[in-house]
């Protein structure tokens, strides 16, 4: 009877794990090269951003690459930053950088010729320079501001040849600033929720005063107001529902065309003589104006409602809030 085959590792998955055992013993190694020049760079980062400043990132080739991902990442958690284009940097682009702006400068091996053309414009616009690169001894580690050293021992190309390694180490030194940065600023949920609006993140954190209609689109009467009165201004303002407040502004009821219909079958004479406090629907559901949108959501499933007020702390009427509303944000 022969011998059933030994399943061999298929060279494929050789390669992938030298590659990742490579990359992660570089992001190993870029630990170990952390000084306090991070901490530097953090520091003038912040002051650029506090000063209404924006981070210049630039560099050529996979580093341009590694540049956009990193500006996408700060721009994304609240650190405005942009991609200067390096090979139009000499032709005009370089206008986009004004006073406070800081720039990132990515380069492995700190001589790419584009790069070092810009480092006496750069100077001339007294424009703060970090380095991201391999070596503080470069032309381009020399005369940055602070250098950010990225070395490693051996790129994850079987030639040594392919950016990889090092275009790893780049990116998450990168990723280190951004987080460093955002920390250092108290980014909070909300606010990356504020930059990501489209996202699921965002819909769930999107607080109810960014979808509600807002109190000069609503119709709110006193509960002394006659029906009749009522019904005009709801008519004149386009809406389906009046807001019921007491002496002190405070919401005591709601009257929608629902109400009206049923007031008007159950007893049509009221409607000519009665007001609001006879016929509106006392304590209404009411929601602050910090409540989340889905959680909102959810009462409008559970007490099979059309409208629901949001309220301040004092309980007077802020804004309005249909299912609609909601559907808008394609929160249903």
């Amino acid at each position: 009877m022969p011998k059933p085959k030994a399943n061999k590792t298929p060279a494929s998955l050789k390669v992938a794990r030298r590659v990742l055992t490579l990359e992660s013993e570089a992001i190993r190694q870029l630990k170990r090269q952390l000084n306090h020049s991070f901490d530097d760079a953090v520091q003038l980062l912040l002051r650029c951003l506090q000063q209404r400043g924006k981070i210049i990132v630039t560099g050529v080739g996979k580093s341009a690459l590694i540049g956009h991902k990193i500006a996408a990442t700060l721009s994304s958690t609240g650190s405005p930053a942009v991609v200067l284009d390096s090979t139009n940097a000499l032709h005009g682009d370089i206008g986009l950088i004004a006073e406070g702006d800081v720039a990132l400068l990515l380069s492995y091996s700190g001589e790419t010729e584009e790069l070092v053309r810009i480092l006496p414009v750069l100077k001339h616009l007294s424009t703060p320079i970090i380095a991201i690169t391999r070596s503080t001894h470069s032309t381009l580690g020399k005369h940055a501001d602070i250098t950010l050293r990225c070395e490693v021992s051996k790129e994850a190309c079987p030639l040594n040849l392919a950016p990889t390694a090092s275009t790893a180490a780049m990116l998450s030194l990168g990723d280190a600033l951004a987080m460093a940065l955002l920390e250092a600023r108290g980014f909070k949920r909300e606010d990356f929720a504020r930059y990501h609006p489209a996202g699921s993140l965002g819909k769930q954190l999107l607080q109810i005063r960014h979808v509600m209609r807002s109190r000069d689109k609503m119709t709110i009467l006193d509960e002394k107001t006659p029906i009749t009165t009522a019904m005009k201004a709801m008519a004149e303002a386009r809406t389906g529902a009046v807001i019921v407040t007491d002496s002190r502004g405070r919401v005591t009821g709601i009257y929608t065309q629902g109400d009206f219909t049923r007031t008007f079958v159950r007893d049509p004479s009221i409607i000519q003589r009665g007001t609001l406090k006879e016929v509106m629907t006392r304590r209404p559901i009411t929601v602050p104006v910090d409540k989340l949108a889905v959680e909102v959501l959810a009462l409008f499933r559970e007490h099979d409602i059309d409208d629901l007020i949001v309220v301040d702390a004092q309980h007077r009427p802020v804004g309005l809030i249909d299912a609609q509303d909601l559907a808008k944000h394609r929160l249903v």
